[in-house]
């Protein structure tokens, strides 16, 4: 066994603490993870990327569930509309897009290689959003309501298109829109991540040959980290780790950027 894959079965144990400790993050490291780490083309990881994800945020959701901290209400409102943007992206848009976007002369622009810079741009702004201060959301709670699914589309499409978990950008969702306090928009943020990225894999599996002892390996390992991301949840300060981790995003998302742009 190379020394990254160890150093990518050990990055499954740190994304799953992440998602436990905060209800978002870990999963927008599970792509460049498989991409550089278990050498998975960047389309295919986005699919073993959902399963991992939502295997692991079912588990972490569970037992968020057992300590009353799921806002089931706020999961339906954000997690169904989320569900329409991922399957309409994941079933329709995902399967046609061509291998080479665009070639004309020298310029040639694959589809892996957009993925992968689409993804760092995507990390870039999250980052930026963990270290600003949060922004109230709209007072009326109708409106609120109109603005959260809305918003819960947006992020669906984005979670099929790139196969990330989401929780980054569903978490300052629950907390502004929906008025969750941190520890139970966690919660909640898993359960619509669990649903939505294991309901992305399912349409997307059926057109792929999946490595499945790999993915359940790194499944099983995330799942092993949410636990204890979990149980470390009310006993560290998760503003102060939030802001560290968007620190730790912004690197990763510069070091990709570099990569992929500068040094290709």
């Amino acid at each position: 066994m190379g020394i990254t894959i160890v150093l990518g079965y050990l990055a499954a144990v740190v994304i799953g603490v992440t998602l436990g400790l905060l209800g978002s993050g870990g999963s927008i490291l599970t792509v460049p993870a498989l991409v550089y780490l278990f050498h998975i083309p960047a389309a295919l990881a986005t699919t073993y990327s959902l399963f991992v994800v939502g295997f692991g945020a079912a588990v972490g959701a569970g037992d968020y569930a057992r300590k009353d901290l799921v806002d089931w209400r706020t999961l339906l409102a954000f997690g169904l509309p989320s569900s329409v943007g991922m399957f309409l992206t994941r079933g329709l848009l995902v399967p046609v897009l061509p291998e080479v976007l665009y070639e004309s002369g020298s310029l040639k622009i694959e589809r892996d290689h957009a993925m992968i810079v689409l993804f760092a741009f995507l990390m870039l702004w999250a980052a930026i959003a963990m270290l600003r201060p949060a922004k109230e959301g709209p007072a009326k709670p109708v409106q609120r309501r109109l603005v959260l699914a809305g918003y819960g589309v947006c992020v669906g499409a984005l979670m099929g298109l790139v196969g990330a978990g989401g929780g980054f950008l569903i978490v300052p969702a629950l907390t502004t829109l929906a008025k969750l306090d941190m520890r139970r928009a966690a919660g909640t943020s898993l359960a619509v991540i669990a649903m939505n990225s294991l309901l992305g894999f399912a349409g997307a599996a059926t057109r792929q040959v999946i490595e499945w002892p790999l993915v359940l390996g790194v499944a099983a390992l995330t799942a092993a980290g949410i636990g204890l991301g979990s149980w470390l949840a009310g006993r560290i300060e998760t503003d102060r780790l939030k802001r560290g981790f968007g620190f730790f995003v912004l690197v990763m998302a510069l070091f990709i950027l570099g990569k992929e742009l500068l040094l290709v």
